[in-house]
């Protein structure tokens, strides 16, 4: 073996006496006093050798890939194939919920837009999905969705880098992350990735709920030419003081609630499911107001500069 470790393990076995063996020649036993407590102990040890074998990965041949050129897939690192899976997921997720995004963002910022023209300044659910529907036709529902689902690649790539980063920053003097250590670093990641990707998030409100703009393209130039590149970030006051919350409440609520069940439930995959919906829940529903605020500040014409200005002003239009 070329490649080969050695480890030396001593090992105290209860009841195992030296002078009970038969064949002493065999047996040569050297005792001695030693350790911390001064006990008696005895040469008593087992080697094991271990080979070291270099892993070789899959990799299909050229007749293979002439073949089914599909087996290309079998060449992409394991990591890189995962976040791929992941960001197509994210992007079918968007998609299929885009409709009830859409209305939400038409029922957070229709006072201000109502305030504007002077009707009413409520809207229902039912009422904004109608509205939808009569005003864009079927393909409305989806108006906004592309730089929702191009937000998706960026956003999770410099989240999973900013974590890592932000993990080795927050580690203690003996190298652990602790629970306030890793609440720190998920914040720290999430902010910095909503901070990257931010103008996405905003042109995907501008083309949501602005009348007149029909691409990704011709929101952003007209928000360069008419209110400057800083307008690309209005909002996003909010948006950074509701992540820290928003993380510390989902994992307080998951910890509390999986804590509250039976042990038997504990570990059952259906049970963190449905415990991850629960506090997921909880923490949208206690940071939606800093998401309405978010939205209604990144509005063409917003009277909301900041947070302050925004709150009182949304209990007067209620």
């Amino acid at each position: 073996m070329s490649n080969t470790r050695a480890t030396l393990v001593w090992q105290e076995i209860p009841g195992l006496d030296p002078s009970s063996f038969t064949e002493t020649d065999s047996c040569q036993t050297k005792c001695w006093f030693g350790g911390v407590s001064n006990r008696r102990r005895c040469n008593f040890a087992c080697i094991s050798v271990e080979e070291e074998r270099e892993v070789k990965n899959f990799s299909p041949t050229s007749a293979q890939l002439l073949k089914d050129p599909l087996a290309l897939i079998a060449l992409v690192p394991k990591d890189a194939a995962l976040f791929a899976a992941g960001a197509i997921a994210g992007a079918a997720a968007k998609t299929v919920t885009a409709p009830l995004d859409r209305v939400k963002l038409l029922m957070q910022t229709h006072g201000l837009r109502a305030g504007q023209d002077g009707a009413k300044k409520g809207i229902g659910f039912i009422e904004a999905l109608t509205l939808i529907g009569k005003e864009d036709g079927i393909k409305g529902y989806w108006k906004g969705n592309l730089p929702q689902v191009i937000r998706i690649i960026p956003y999770s790539a410099v989240q999973l880098f900013a974590y890592e980063t932000y993990k080795k920053l927050f580690r203690g003097k003996d190298g652990e992350l602790s629970v306030i250590g890793r609440l720190a670093a998920g914040a720290c990641a999430g902010m910095t990735s909503t901070f990257v990707t931010y103008p996405l998030d905003v042109l995907r409100l501008r083309l949501a709920v602005e009348p007149g703009y029909k691409t990704m393209t011709e929101v952003a130039l007209n928000m360069l030419r008419e209110e400057g590149f800083a307008s690309f970030y209005n909002g996003l006051g909010p948006s950074l003081i509701g992540i820290a919350p928003y993380i510390a409440v989902n994992f307080c609520v998951f910890d509390l609630v999986k804590k509250a069940l039976p042990e038997k439930y504990q570990k059952r995959t259906e049970t963190s499911l449905l415990t991850a919906l629960v506090s997921a829940t909880v923490a949208t529903v206690t940071c939606y107001p800093l998401d309405t605020v978010r939205r209604q500040m990144q509005m063409k014409g917003s009277p909301y500069m900041t947070v302050l200005d925004a709150i009182p002003g949304n209990m007067t239009l209620r």
